[in-house]
């Protein structure tokens, strides 16, 4: 009996229906990714404790030749907050903090809106997305880049006003992950990067993997986001090369900073289907800790399905310690995905079956992951063939379209009236308590507006209708918004509001939750 039919005897017994990658594999993501337009790729597959498939398709960027392989580096956005949770699943090992320790013990100039959740927030409550503040709230602190420190964000916390009660509600909150950076730094004495990096990535082995954009910038064998940004939404369009400092926010890399690939993602996947024990037998995390990373805290809404998708809806959806854990096909499967500026991912495990894959691309085509993330798992639960890519893409492309229809419905018929206030009546610099400072210029050309705690967020300001203006940003990657102005008796600008244009935008552009108001000389929002 040969090497490979032992495995396969092996993970028969295991419970995998099918063992190893599916047949022609190879050409099947080749023809996906060229139906779907998705410049490059990279998937792991490690099936009971051994590395089945690590390898890259496509290229790393558009018009140039250099192929993806099994290193080459892409960031894989929120999937990095499982790394944040292991860090802290070394101090809890090492005795320094538990997960239910409340939060101002460690970090004490922590403060919550509510003095009561200040005093009740736990180390567990910033990682499950159930702290009260609403969905994507002060992500325009660290999208799509930020100069505010994450010692600031955290401090900046405090003026946040929570959308529903403490504990009640599933809301997926980025920023709570930043505070539990800033915690780790606190409590060991380094940096988040430097913590995870020798705590958590170099014990798993994954030595290609970094931590910040010098370190991924650094490294010649990296992808390069792309997205479609000119079909007059972001989503339609042809693929376009972003701009690579178009990347999350450093403040923010606990909730998304860290760049793998193939290969190293196969060892972290085979540390956490070995309860946090790398390859090499050793311990990154506590078989303990683990048990507690997987267990559902909170219930996530599950949003209906179009009948196409329908066998892909769970019938139970709930989060854990950075991980959501779902059913399908009668099975429990943990898994989270990720997203930054021209970046996709999914992280996927199937516990029981002993089997993990994680599937990466240099582009926001999400219906490419999804759809493989289903066919993959069809093939080792063995489901009949079911074309997901293409069905996930048809649906993406009728969102899309919806999208654009809503967008010129909304563009087409502005009404003709004001502004109530000249141009040079609005310029000024104008303060929310959260986000920080704008700037307001009026010039011959017209008005122009800064935003200070975003480094070339800048643009133009057109005239949409009464005393409402929209965004043309310098950099089209942005999502344009509508910025309104509100007058008092005398003329004069009271507060200033925005909204995204967009009415697919995603999440994180919240300008909804802005509330500017003039900033009166002298004072310390002045700056």
């Amino acid at each position: 009996m040969n090497r490979t039919t032992f495995l396969l005897i092996g993970l028969a017994l295991a419970g995998i229906a099918n063992a190893a990658p599916p047949a022609r594999f190879d050409a099947r993501v080749e023809t996906v990714r060229r139906e779907t337009g998705v410049p490059g790729l990279a998937i792991a597959i490690v099936e009971d404790g051994r590395t089945t498939l690590a390898r890259g398709y496509g290229v790393r960027q558009l018009g140039a030749p250099a192929l993806v392989d099994a290193d080459t580096l892409f960031p894989i956005g929120s999937t990095s907050k499982a790394f944040t949770v292991a860090a802290l699943a070394t101090l809890v090992d090492a005795g320094k903090i538990d997960w239910d320790d409340r939060v101002i013990d460690h970090l004490p100039g922590f403060r919550m809106y509510d003095p009561w959740v200040t005093r009740e927030m736990t180390v567990r409550d910033l990682l499950v997305h159930r702290s009260g503040i609403g969905e994507g709230t002060g992500d325009l602190l660290f999208v799509p880049r930020s100069n505010v420190s994450r010692a600031e964000v955290v401090r900046r916390v405090r003026y946040f006003k929570p959308a529903t009660s403490f504990r009640t509600t599933f809301a997926y909150s980025n920023l709570m992950y930043v505070v539990a950076g800033q915690l780790i730094e606190t409590v060991s004495g380094e940096r988040w990067e430097d913590y995870v990096r020798h705590h958590v990535l170099l014990p798993a082995g994954m030595t290609v993997s970094t931590t910040d954009n010098e370190q991924n910038f650094a490294t010649e064998d990296r992808a390069y986001p792309h997205a479609r940004m000119n079909g007059g939404l972001r989503g339609a369009g042809d693929q376009q090369r972003l701009d690579e400092r178009d990347d999350l926010g450093r403040n923010a890399a606990p909730a998304g900073g860290i760049a793998s690939s193939a290969s190293d993602l196969a060892k972290w996947l085979q540390v956490q289907l070995a309860a946090g024990a790398a390859a090499n037998g050793k311990r990154v995390f506590s078989s303990a800790a683990h048990e507690q990373m997987w267990q559902p805290v909170v219930e996530v809404p599950i949003s209906p399905m179009p009948p196409e998708l329908k066998a892909a809806q769970p019938h139970f959806s709930s989060y854990a310690l950075a991980w959501d854990v779902i059913d399908y096909r009668g099975v429990r499967v943990i898994w989270h995905g990720g997203a930054v500026f021209g970046f996709k991912t999914a992280v996927v495990l199937v516990p029981d079956k002993k089997l993990g894959f994680a599937i990466t691309i240099n582009s926001e085509d999400g219906a490419l992951v999804r759809g493989l993330m289903y066919e993959l798992l069809d093939h080792y639960l063995g489901a009949p063939f079911n074309d997901w890519p293409a069905k996930y893409r048809a649906h993406s492309g009728r969102q899309v379209a919806e999208g654009l229809g809503l967008l010129k419905a909304a563009q087409r018929t502005p009404a003709k009236v004001g502004p109530s206030a000249p141009a040079s009546a609005l310029a000024g610099t104008y303060s929310d308590p959260w986000y920080g400072n704008i700037d307001i210029a009026s010039a011959p050309s017209g008005l122009t507006i800064d935003f200070k705690s975003t480094p070339r967020m800048s643009g133009r300001l057109e005239h949409w209708q009464y005393d409402t203006y929209i965004t043309r940003f310098d950099d089209p990657a942005l999502e344009p918004a509508y910025v309104t102005f509100a007058l008092d008796g005398d003329g004069k600008v009271a507060r200033v509001t925005m909204k995204a244009a967009s009415p697919i935008a995603d999440f994180s552009w919240d300008y909804q939750d802005l509330a500017f108001t003039p900033v009166v000389p002298g004072t310390k929002e002045d700056r």
